[in-house]
């Protein structure tokens, strides 16, 4: 990637991607990335101090006049208000407080899209499916506080992204079991996306879930203590739990690839199945996917993969700044 210049030198940008729970930022110089910082969302009430107390750690010279900040929430205009966290990040708020000329809101999801065409190897686990087809759109979707989902789709130089907020649709059933659990889930929430399953809050929902649907009392388990106790057997409606999420996590990824026509392949990420690596490829994940009726022939053949490397954003934030 080539180094950006102007004549006051290189440009500097501040990249930050912003979650739910974490908030992440680095800083390019030109084509130079810095240690990426984690920060907890709860530590700060609104993302401009969190930017503030990392800006602070900076040296200041040459002034960072960009920033490309990739958010968990919709974006209007030059603003956005995070789906599963009480900030809100507004552009023309953040240029008048630290002097920046440019500040580009994107989706998240948007922001690992971009990535996909730079992914190197090692940050991928292969799970099914044959070679992806050349320069055919790619798919990314990622459980994490919430459900992402985005497309990269080739084309000229650098490619388009198409951004959704697909992890809102609605959430459908393989089987009389995933319909009595999605009705479970529908009598708490009215409307099931398939976040309502698909998330770290998915993961506990469904726990609740089959814990009713069975007549079982279980403690209350966070979804890192949901996944172990699914993963060493040592409690059954745990395992249950964690079954069903692969499973509706293959199904969706399938509904999805054949949205988006994902030849190129479709990459699974986010906070939840980086604890999955081992379990996912052994479950139902892989068939659930291929399991389109008509549509099989079409989706069997597309690789799916698992993204191991974390804090993958910032491969298509730099990708962005490069491109601008």
């Amino acid at each position: 990637m080539s180094a950006m210049s102007t004549s006051g030198g290189e440009r500097r940008f501040v990249l930050a991607d912003v979650g739910g729970t974490h908030v992440r930022f680095a800083l390019l110089t030109g084509d130079l990335l810095g240690p990426i910082e984690h920060m907890a969302v709860r530590d700060y009430a609104q993302f401009a101090d969190a930017l503030a107390a990392f800006l602070r750690a900076q040296d200041p010279r040459p002034p960072i006049r960009n920033a490309i900040l990739a958010v968990a929430g919709t974006i209007e205009g030059e603003r956005s208000k995070l789906t599963n966290s009480g900030w809100v990040i507004d552009a023309a708020e953040l240029g008048a407080r630290f002097g920046l000329q440019a500040t580009r809101l994107i989706n998240d999801f948007e922001a690992i899209a971009w990535s996909l065409p730079h992914l190197p190897a090692d940050a991928l686990r292969k799970v099914g499916g044959g070679e992806a087809v050349p320069r055919a759109p790619m798919a990314v979707l990622g459980p994490g506080t919430g459900l992402g989902v985005a497309a990269y789709v080739p084309h000229e130089a650098s490619g388009i992204v198409l951004r959704s907020e697909g992890g809102h649709s609605t959430l459908g059933a393989g089987s009389a079991r995933e319909s009595a659990i999605i009705e479970k889930l529908r009598q708490k929430f009215g409307h099931v996306s398939a976040e309502r399953a698909l998330s770290g809050p998915g993961l506990e929902n469904l726990y609740h879930a089959i814990a009713s649907l069975d007549a079982v009392t279980v403690p209350e388990r966070n979804a890192a203590e949901i996944s172990q106790a699914g993963i060493d057997g040592s409690c059954a409606v745990c395992r249950a739990a964690l079954d069903t999420f692969c499973a509706l996590l293959g199904d969706v990824a399938g509904n999805f690839t054949l949205a988006y026509g994902a030849q190129g392949g479709v990459f699974v990420g986010g906070g939840v199945t980086y604890h999955l690596h081992d379990y996912l490829p052994h479950s139902q994940f892989r068939a659930r996917f291929e399991a389109k009726g008509r549509m099989t022939h079409f989706v069997a053949p597309i690789p799916t993969s698992l993204i191991v490397q974390h804090d993958m954003a910032f491969i298509g934030l730099r990708a962005l700044a490069a491109q601008s």
